[in-house]
């Protein structure tokens, strides 16, 4: 180890390292933010929550850029000295409080791979060898004491760096700061220099949020707290034993969704986001004869012109109720949903800590209060939601272009606030929607249908009105497991 706190996880002893050095002067020490806390506390609860929360991404070295080991370095130095969200690390502080430490200079360790030979295919810009990397290294949990919340590694092909990976720890980075990150790395390696000033840092947010953010925190928890009345009391019992781990996950990746989704937001002029979560709701909710319907939408919270590079977590969980008495069609459902659903965003900024306080104070079991409700997770980046320009396909056409999808099992988790979470990404030419579900309540045999059932909903409510229960027409509709 060449620096003394160039902290190298205990996987890479043996293997070939660089270190990039960075250094600007200044210790800063602060609260964790209000994001920090919940992915805190989900890491301290759950075994698991780093294979999800993770975030692994790729960057090919542009063509026009030093390739050399020393610039790729020299360009990782500057990007972690340019944002200090990148060189943070959790510490107890005598109050016994935790709290979040920017370091003013030090280094950071780089793993080196070759990418040559390695028997996968490559053909010659290292992006097999990447891949594997990003799952090796984003598998394992951050050590948040000890380790920056960045891992990077470069795969050189010819003694070129073609590929940079980069493993951030969601308590430090959510996907809007990731992308502003993999923008400043790819300017630093083609020029060598940014002459733009960084955005707000995760210290700074801290300030922020436990000085003038707090009324608008005081705001949305007394907003939780009306709206969760409207549907507290749901009795939800175990129909089956708990399995291991506690909540399967399965994915499909579909062409069709993508489609369908952009035809149906540009008709009804609504979100992608709103499209989805009005299907996910219309599937899980249509067979319960519920008269509200309680969601969870994750919020990116990037309102203000100072937090929109701000490199920080700021994502936090928004709640609101939908009121499904009236048995709307989907195409009412559409406006309802967008609409409940930006209330829902609009009260997604808080103090983790006193929302927690406020339920408990009500008489309400944190732990529990939320799991009869469903969750729904937007995670593609704006690009993906873009609904411009859209060309209406051919209903034929969009349903043999479903015969393309394809369904896969994925890591599960140990733990979660809700019996039904949804996660929607960003997939080549498709849209990819990950289930899971607790199997507690629902065993995994219904992952696939379900997404299979959101697929055929979607593709209907692209050319007709579907009334309720929102039931899709396809030939497995008679397997479709009650919701």
């Amino acid at each position: 180890m060449r620096f003394a706190d160039a902290v190298v996880p205990d996987e890479w002893a043996s293997e070939e390292l660089a270190y990039a050095e960075f250094g600007d002067g200044r210790t800063e020490t602060g609260p964790m933010t209000w994001a920090q806390q919940v992915m805190w506390r989900a890491a301290t609860l759950s075994k698991t929550q780093h294979l999800f929360l993770n975030l692994r991404r790729v960057l090919a070295v542009p063509r026009r850029a030093p390739g050399d080991l020393p610039s790729v370095t020299r360009a990782i130095g500057q990007l972690v000295a340019r944002h200090g969200g990148l060189r943070t690390r959790v510490r107890p502080a005598a109050d016994g409080i935790l709290r979040q430490e920017t370091a003013a200079s030090g280094s950071v360790p780089i793993l080196v791979v070759d990418g040559d030979g390695d028997g996968d295919g490559d053909d010659g810009d290292g992006a097999p060898t990447a891949a594997g990397l990003t799952r090796r290294l984003g598998d394992v949990a951050f050590d948040h004491g000890r380790e920056w919340p960045v891992r990077f590694a470069v795969v050189l092909v010819d003694d070129r760096v073609r590929q940079v990976v980069l493993i951030f720890s969601h308590s430090t980075a959510d996907a809007y700061a990731v992308d502003v990150i993999l923008r400043d790395l790819r300017v630093l390696l083609l020029r060598g220099k940014l002459s733009t000033p960084a955005g707000l840092q995760s210290v700074d947010v801290a300030r922020c949020q436990y000085g003038p953010d707090q009324a608008r925190s005081g705001r949305a928890v007394a907003y939780w707290a009306r709206q969760y009345g409207r549907v507290a009391g749901i009795v939800f019992d175990q129909v089956a034993p708990e399995l291991t781990p506690r909540l399967h996950r399965g994915t499909l990746v579909s062409p069709a969704i993508a489609t369908a989704a952009r035809m149906i937001a540009a008709r009804h002029r609504v979100s992608l986001s709103a499209v989805l979560l009005a299907a996910t709701t219309a599937l899980s909710a249509g067979a319960g004869g519920r008269q509200a319907c309680g969601l969870f939408n994750m919020a990116h919270n990037r309102f203000r012109p100072e937090y929109r590079n701000a490199v920080a977590n700021l994502g936090q969980i928004g709640f609101c109720v939908l009121d499904i008495a009236d048995r709307p069609g989907f195409f009412e459902l559409l406006p309802r949903i967008y609409r409940v659903a930006l209330d829902g965003y609009s009260h997604a900024y808080y103090d983790a800590a006193a929302m927690r306080r406020s339920f408990e104070d009500l008489g309400y079991d944190y732990t529990t209060a939320f799991l009869p409700y469903y969750y729904f997770n937007d995670v593609r980046l704006p690009v993906g939601n873009a609904v411009d320009d859209v060309e209406p396909v051919a209903e034929g056409v969009l349903r043999a272009v479903a015969e393309r999808s394809e369904f896969s099992w994925t890591d599960g988790l140990d733990v979660a606030s809700w019996h039904q979470l949804i996660h929607v990404v960003d997939a080549p030419d498709a849209v990819g929607v990950t289930l899971s579900t607790d199997t507690r309540f629902r065993p995994p045999t219904t992952i696939e249908p379900y997404l299979r059932d959101l697929e055929a909903l979607l593709i209907d409510a692209a050319y007709r009105d579907v009334p309720w229960p929102w039931r899709p027409r396809r030939p497995s509709a008679g397997r479709r497991a009650p919701h």
